[in-house]
């Protein structure tokens, strides 16, 4: 898919102006659309024309469902039976624990998405199309894929959507896309699940729900909340931000830059005249990204749950880490450390190879590496003076930060087959 995006964006019709864009520069559009990232070298809304734009739209829409969700609803589309392995990719694909109505959940998941989508899109128009006229309806469409599917990317202005940062119903709309697409399509359906079968008398919720949604719902709600209220702090008297706003301004536009943290990379303030300490937090929520199973990066709520649970376990000496009254298993601590250690992994060698091939601050590096890994796409104002190696580093990190984490989780799920008889011998050492 970044291979034929690239191809398409490098074409004279894809560029607004007629004159084809350096093919670097399209490849890193292409990777940054189908990984859902963000991050990119030249303005959106100037450099494609509306061709350039489709395929960027396309390019987005296929990221974030999935290339294998996009292959099976082809599929279904032509009433094409899907065998064995196409059902395995499937419930590899999404972490499924069981093969039993794969086709109907494909089917939700495809479903939903244009439902939502189409739901933020009317929204939209409420606001673009009095500014922008019958281009409005374009653009609504465009930036509510690009919202659900947490990519970031807007054909509205050079500065996102800083011009709408007090704009209750932009604000509202997007916050909610982002938070859908990055919950994750299980805890959808969990929770329709258990709407439908419970009493209108009984409306205990939470208690039914499986132990992954109360963890991704829980963690999420905790993070935005928390990030919301840090950053209102901290950013209360800057004056580059939100220190001229009235009260309601600052409390929407610190709940939205807490929410577009979480992968989403939409910037309603310029990420670069943010204090230190706001730069922390959104780092941090950078990292931590979405929910397993939906349009989100960075290192998942679930993991960091997992993770943080089982130290406690440790130090408080218990022999297994619980959550909700429920045992984590052993393999999903593995997992959860594996993740992490490759996630920092890729974070940590390209924002050394960066610093090592530019005189950019470190700040401004690590903000953007970690928006790539993640794939947000917030930016401290430094992509678009990258030079061509850090193009190809953070094209490469985009690539990983999508794909490598997922993969390995993936991966580690099936179990090894060729058991060694003999293991090594154990031995303690050192720790901490």
């Amino acid at each position: 898919m970044i291979l034929i995006g690239s191809f398409l964006l490098a074409l004279p019709i894809s560029s607004a102006d007629g004159i084809a864009v350096p093919y670097i520069d399209a490849l890193f559009m292409a990777t940054t659309s189908t990984c859902v990232t963000g991050l990119v070298t030249l303005p959106t809304f100037s450099t494609w024309s509306v061709f350039g734009q489709i395929v960027i739209l396309i390019l987005i829409q296929v990221g974030g469902l999935g290339v294998v969700t996009i292959m099976t609803g082809l599929m279904l589309l032509l009433n094409k039976k899907l065998g064995i392995g196409d059902r395995l990719l499937i419930q590899d694909a999404f972490n499924l624990n069981t093969m039993s109505g794969l086709v109907k959940f494909v089917k939700n998941v495809l479903f939903g998405t244009l439902i939502i989508e189409g739901i933020g899109a009317l929204l939209y128009m409420l606001v673009f199309i009095p500014e922008f006229g019958a281009k409005g309806i374009w653009i609504s469409v465009f930036n509510s894929v690009s919202a659900f599917c947490n990519a970031g990317i807007d054909i509205i202005a050079e500065n996102s959507l800083c011009n709408y940062a007090a704009n209750p119903l932009i604000n509202a709309v997007t916050s909610a896309l982002i938070i859908l697409g990055g919950i994750g399509y299980i805890v959808w359906w969990d929770v329709l699940r258990v709407l439908k079968s419970r009493s209108p008398r009984n409306r205990k919720i939470f208690r039914h729900l499986t132990l992954h949604s109360k963890v991704a719902l829980t963690v999420t709600a905790t993070l935005i909340l928390v990030g919301a209220i840090l950053i209102f702090i901290f950013e209360y008297d800057n004056p580059l931000t939100i220190g001229e706003m009235n009260l309601f301004d600052k409390i929407q536009v610190s709940f939205f830059q807490s929410v577009t943290t979480r992968t989403a990379g939409f910037a309603s303030v310029p990420q670069e005249n943010l204090t230190n300490a706001s730069v922390a937090v959104s780092l941090l929520l950078m990292l931590i990204g979405g929910s397993p199973v939906g349009t989100a990066g960075g290192i998942k709520t679930v993991t960091v749950a997992i993770l943080i649970c089982s130290a406690f376990a440790t130090i408080r000496n218990k022999n297994s880490a619980s959550l909700f009254g429920r045992r984590i298993s052993d393999d999903s601590v593995k997992k959860s450390v594996a993740v992490v250690v490759m996630f920092l992994g890729i974070c940590a060698i390209s924002t050394v190879l960066i610093l090592a091939t530019s005189d950019a601050s470190a700040i401004d590096v690590f903000y953007e590496t970690v928006s790539a890994t993640a794939t947000v796409g917030l930016s401290r104002n430094f992509t678009a003076s990258l030079n061509a190696f850090g193009k190809i580093i953070i094209i490469v990190t985009m690539y990983f930060g999508r794909v490598g984490p997922i993969s390995l989780a993936v991966a580690l799920g099936r179990k090894n087959e060729s058991q060694n008889v003999i293991s090594e011998p154990t031995e303690d050492t050192s720790i901490g």
